[in-house]
């Protein structure tokens, strides 16, 4: 049986689970005879799992539905300045909230669209979203009118079926009596599989009345059992690799470690069995950079020599949640062979070349943990270097990459939420230590230039939900100019990110794939420190800009208490040379640029 029809299998017997459950409490419970609005249970469920903003743009087909949200006390809306945007924002909310989802609500046609983007990334990272799409009625779905927002061809199921490409489960509310079933099952199906889920709700079922009774049934978001027989096949087999490996076995802790949740489950066996551990550049804080045995990112051909020797010189990997994409592997320049392998995945798990179906590492870890703890006493004697990054002394006052990052994290604290766009400022930051109980937030695999600002709206209202401190983004001027009105939102709520923009005059990452000197890797330079004033804000007392040409100039900002304590939305503008690059972005773009194999045209 394959992995997909056993996900499907165990998706229908969550099902089942929590509907046998529904029955049970029935007799007893005390709002059995109630009844409230589909809109109302819709909401209800999210705030039972903790959703405290919800985000999207109001359209026509949505606005009855979102008088629900705007009466309720534990939730807020939030209004973005367009749904992709959003779409981002419900994205970061989810990754910085860890065990609740994402929710971004838009309306039909012209605003879910918008959205897919966003949605298409999440789904590619392995995030809970949920995408609710306020659509016309049952009965203009049925006579289908040439309405606005449609094709114009009485197609008006055209949208749904293009959502199914990017999100793991679907539901039209089309009939009420199935509505707070089918509710459950898609947000029980986004948290248990961390993949973004889609539901249209019409404007008339919305306002229909159902019994409220499920309500006093939570739903069930633990992943399905093991079978016990195959799990224990799964431990003898990892156990005689680590004795055929004399306790040499590495971690490698990778980003779906962190979306399924297992991150506490990792720091257990590291700890318990004494194994070094590193992280791809996806697993980043997966595991705390400052624990001792933790020696840094492995991205293949791309990582630190000496990092790059311990890992691929280990007799035994021991990989949890690999999202091995490009970008994430150093163009899947990794140096280790299957027969010294072996994957843990949340539906899967993979022994050398041997595959088993439905062994989740949430169940097992902790059982290989108590397994493996035999181990920790040889494991402990292997080498771990440390991961550090010394700022380097450098003769001229220009800010460089190479001096940049070591700089920038001696600035960051505990608890920071670390955001880093795509392209410089993911693979500069690759290589800094980041304190204890920080959160480094990038989106590696889909990389769409722009995401980390509406993400960067999100995180701070999860980091305010889960008491972290400040929300940092890094960001060059390119990315920035396609979603940067967001900020405009986060002015609104009195957000207080720091906002680090990268002017390196155009698309570094870019240059250094294809194209140095191309014109098409130019943009327009803006006034960056006139964007805070310009969307809402009072710059000197509800915003600060600062602009930073020299090394001193930035250091002596970093340094300044009152910016540290980040009171209000603060914007750096460092100006950076444009063919100036981190170590790591160099060597990716190297190896990028042979895969493409872009041809060089002569005349």
């Amino acid at each position: 049986m394959t992995a997909q029809a056993v996900a499907s299998l165990q998706s229908e017997v969550t099902e089942l689970r929590n509907e046998l459950q529904t029955l049970k409490v029935e007799g007893e419970s005390l709002i059995a005879d109630e009844t409230m609005f589909v809109g109302q249970y819709l909401v209800e469920r999210l705030v039972q799992l903790g959703v405290t903003k919800m985000f999207g743009v109001p359209g026509d087909f949505n606005l009855g539905f979102l008088d629900f949200v705007d009466d309720h006390p534990k939730i807020d809306w939030v209004g973005d300045c367009n749904e992709l945007n959003a779409a981002y924002a419900a994205d970061g909310y989810a990754r910085v909230n860890e065990g609740t989802l994402g929710v971004v609500t838009t309306t039909f046609g012209v605003g879910e669209l918008s959205a897919m983007n966003g949605i298409a990334g999440a789904f590619a990272e392995h995030v809970p979203v949920l995408h609710l799409i306020g659509v016309p009625s049952t009965a203009q779905q049925k006579a289908k009118p040439m309405l606005h927002h449609t094709l114009g061809d009485g197609r008006y199921d055209a949208y749904y079926k293009a959502s199914q490409q990017f999100t793991i489960a679907e539901t039209a509310l089309n009939n009420k009596d199935t509505a707070a079933a089918e509710i459950d099952r898609v947000l029980t199906e986004c948290l248990v599989t961390a993949r973004p889920v889609y539901l249209m709700l019409p404007t008339d079922i919305a306002y229909e009345r159902i019994p409220a009774k499920r309500l006093k049934t939570p739903l069930n978001i633990e992943p399905p059992e093991n079978d016990q027989d195959v799990e224990n096949f799964v431990l003898n087999e990892i156990v005689k690799l680590v004795e055929q490996a004399e306790s040499n076995a590495v971690v490698l802790v990778d980003a779906c470690a962190i979306r399924h949740g297992v991150k506490q489950e990792v720091a257990e066996l590291c700890k318990r069995t004494g194994f070094p551990v590193y992280a791809a550049p996806m697993g980043k804080t997966a595991i705390s950079e400052s624990y001792e045995r933790y020696g840094g990112i492995y991205v293949g051909s791309v990582s630190d020599p000496a990092i790059k020797k311990k890992v691929e010189s280990a007799k035994l990997i021991i990989s949890v949640g690999a999202l091995k994409s490009d970008y994430n592997t150093g163009e899947f320049s990794y140096h280790i062979p299957t027969q010294q392998t072996v994957e843990l995945h949340s539906d899967h798990t993979r022994v050398r070349f041997a595959g088993f179906p439905g062994i989740g590492m949430k169940r097992l870890l902790p059982k290989l943990t108590s397994r493996l703890q035999k181990f920790e006493e040889r494991a402990r004697r292997l080498e771990v270097p440390k991961f550090q990054l010394p700022v380097p002394k450098e003769d001229n006052g220009d800010i460089t990459h190479s001096w940049l990052w070591p700089r920038v994290g001696q600035f960051f604290k505990s608890k920071d939420v670390i955001v880093a766009e795509t392209g410089t400022a993911s693979f500069g930051l690759l290589d800094v230590p980041l304190p204890e109980d920080s959160m480094f937030v990038s989106q590696i695999l889909w990389g769409s230039i722009g995401w980390t600002v509406g993400a960067t709206l999100g995180a701070s209202f999860g980091a305010l939900d889960r008491n972290f401190g400040r929300t940092i983004l890094f960001i060059g001027d390119g990315s920035a100019q396609v979603t940067v009105q967001e900020l405009s939102v986060m002015i609104h709520w009195n957000l207080k990110p720091i906002i680090f923009l990268l002017n390196n005059y155009g698309y570094t990452i870019e240059r250094y794939i294809h194209g140095m000197d191309r014109k098409y890797n130019d943009i327009t330079q803006w006034k960056w420190t006139h964007v805070l004033d310009t969307f809402g804000g009072e710059e000197g007392k509800t915003c600060k800009s600062y602009r930073v040409t020299t090394k001193e100039e930035l250091s002596n900002l970093l340094d300044d208490p009152t910016f540290a304590r980040a009171d209000v939305i603060q914007l750096v503008e460092v100006i950076m040379d444009k063919k100036d690059a981190p170590r790591a972005l160099k060597g990716e773009a190297e190896l990028s640029g042979k895969s493409k194999q872009h041809p060089v045209l002569e005349f």
